[in-house]
């Protein structure tokens, strides 16, 4: 990232007032949050917060009830294959890979915008220099992988779009806690070497926080908290709420 202030830039993700409903129920309740060139940005909450719906919106997996969604400055499209075209990937909650097709296929499947063979085949080279064990892994059935593998192939997957910006859905759920710190130091490479933007959505708050530049706490579909991570790590209602004094 560069050291020019934040009011001088302009977001590369921009959510306005978003909001969401499941029926009578109002997931997102104009929610809005900027994402900048080159930051990770982290959304934290419980359980039922809406941080999932966030992202799903914002992929147009769920209808939008109200607000404005846009990257560089553009009005996202309504449908998911339109918004990965557009410049935007997700590695979706519970890492959803397609078990009976190979590592090589799933990734195959997330290079649909690239029309190129050797674009393809030079991203294939980046996921598998990140991530040593899909290479090795590159002929087996995604189902037959450990947690920790097909969350990597999620991840792996979702780069192959070349995303300007890359959503993270929970990416430590159900994974033993030596493999949340892998993943996490690959999450951190990936934004390093690649400079690739990345918006996390995370219950594991530490986590999240240790790994970010700034991040937003959203409370029953509303933000209600917003700084640089580093200074909400020692906020006392973070701690209290999210951070239980645990060093997870």
């Amino acid at each position: 990232m560069t050291d020019t202030p934040m009011e001088e830039k302009r977001p590369l993700l921009s959510v306005r007032n978003l909001s969401v409903s499941y029926g009578a129920i109002q997931a997102l309740k104009g929610a809005s949050l900027d994402v900048y060139p080159g930051e990770i940005v982290a959304v934290i909450g419980a359980n039922g917060a809406g941080k999932s719906t966030m992202m799903n919106a914002i992929m147009g997996d769920v209808k939008r009830g109200g607000g404005e969604i846009s990257l560089d400055g553009k009005l996202l499209p309504a449908r998911s294959f339109q918004v990965v075209s557009a410049g935007i990937s997700l590695s979706p909650e519970g890492r959803k890979v397609f078990a009976p097709l190979t590592v090589m296929e799933n990734l195959e499947i997330g290079a649909f915008p690239l029309k190129d063979k050797g674009e393809i085949k030079e991203q294939t080279r980046r996921v598998f220099n990140l991530f040593p064990r899909l290479e090795e892994r590159r002929d087996q059935y995604a189902g037959t992988l450990s947690g920790g593998e097909q969350q990597m192939l999620a991840i792996g997957r979702a780069l192959m779009a070349r995303p300007r910006v890359l959503l993270l859905d929970e990416p430590s759920l159900g994974l033993a806690p030596i493999i949340i710190t892998e993943i996490f130091k690959e999450l951190a490479a990936i934004n390093k070497t690649l400079g690739m933007t990345i918006l996390i959505v995370e219950q594991n708050a530490r986590k999240a926080l240790l790994l970010s530049d700034r991040a937003y706490v959203l409370q029953t579909g509303v933000i209600t908290i917003e700084g640089n991570s580093r200074d909400l790590l020692g906020d006392r209602e973070i701690i209290n709420a999210y951070l239980g004094g645990s060093e997870n």
